[in-house]
């Protein structure tokens, strides 16, 4: 079953803009009328679907299910298994970026390593997630799901969503230093990355191939699923070998554009801040 309920929308992710508008007695009225109208498409279909509001911004809504198993598990598992990870990414996302910035004081003041620093903040998240994860564990065994040998690799995506994060942490905290309106920008940004990632539906139910393959080659939608991989899906990370060289092509590229972005801001950072 859909939650038709208009102002999960809004409280979920509604941005600045959107606010304004649902702040005035007109626009509120016709913002939930294109709500309703969503809802209504979703509970027909029972997949996600993009619309366009009154305002002419484009929306993504998607089903939310209650207690329905997915692979046999109950949803609540299903849902942990790509939330939690969530947590740490959109963590390093969004702090990877401030980070420099936050901690200035140790590039001003001493002459503390620049490119140090986000994998500092990236070691104190990741440990956080490793604690959580270990909860998750416990609450699967709780409700009857014993530890499988399919968790073994969790460590594999573990060490990747690491990687991954500590050269965005690296690329972005360096723009983040050189513009304000960057981290707003991420900011801004991550809760459309959020229900754009998979966290709260599988982007593979998606009718539309093109679509679904864009969807997939978000690397955060590769770490979820890999998760879900290996609590729900049963399904080792070589059994899906395209996904895997789509995600290390994107962390290379990333690694690239931290070193660029490094070598050419190194000098000027401790003068902007």
């Amino acid at each position: 079953n859909c939650v038709d309920e208009s102002k999960v929308i809004a409280n979920i992710s509604m941005s600045k803009f959107c606010s304004m508008t649902r702040n005035t007695e007109k626009g509120c009225k016709l913002c939930e009328a294109c709500d309703r109208d969503a809802w209504e498409k979703i509970k027909k279909t029972g997949k996600p679907a993009l619309y366009q509001c009154h305002a002419g911004l484009v929306d993504l809504v998607a089903p939310l299910r209650m207690g329905k198993d997915v692979n046999e598990y109950p949803y609540f598992l299903w849902l942990i298994a790509g939330v939690v990870p969530w947590f740490y990414m959109s963590e390093m996302i969004t702090g990877g970026t401030e980070c420099i910035r936050k901690y200035s004081y140790l590039v001003t003041k001493m002459k503390f390593p620049v490119a140090t620093i986000p994998t500092f903040i990236n070691i104190s998240k990741f440990s956080i997630h490793v604690l959580l994860i270990a909860i998750v564990i416990v609450i699967f065994m709780i409700f009857g799901y014993m530890p499988d040998i399919y968790l073994l690799q969790l460590p594999v995506y573990m060490l990747l969503a690491f990687l991954f994060l500590n050269f965005w942490g690296l690329f972005s905290s360096l723009l983040g230093v050189i513009s304000k309106d960057y981290s707003n920008l991420i900011k801004s940004f991550i809760t459309a990355l959020f229900w754009l990632s998979g966290i709260m539906w599988n982007p593979d139910t998606i009718g539309n191939e093109l679509v679904r393959k864009l969807l997939n080659l978000n690397p955060v939608t590769f770490l979820v699923n890999g998760f879900r991989n290996c609590f729900i899906n049963k399904i080792w990370f070589w059994e899906q070998p395209k996904r895997l060289i789509y995600f290390l092509i994107i962390t290379v590229i990333l690694l690239i554009l931290a070193i660029a972005t490094y070598k050419k801001l190194r000098k000027d950072i401790p003068d902007v801040l």
